[in-house]
């Protein structure tokens, strides 16, 4: 189960090397900067949340939320 940042950026990080591409090359392809991507990788904690949603979708990492039950909101 994915929790944190750095669970986060390990899963792109495995992703992106299963698939053979460099860290540059998802820059480019996401849009995003070299840099945004390493510090992704590293699981910072302020990196923006359009931008790592990006990152995932390019990758083929599909996010799903899970909902509380009612009896778990109230």
């Amino acid at each position: 189960m994915i929790q944190t940042p750095h669970d986060i950026g390990t899963t792109i990080r495995k992703t992106r090397k299963a698939l053979r591409i460099t860290q540059k090359d998802l820059a480019l392809a996401s849009g995003t900067g070299l840099r945004f991507i390493i510090d992704l990788e590293k699981g910072k904690r302020t990196c923006q949340l359009g931008k790592v949603l990006t990152v995932l979708q390019t990758l083929g990492i599909k996010v799903q939320l899970t909902l509380p039950s009612l009896s778990e909101a109230q």
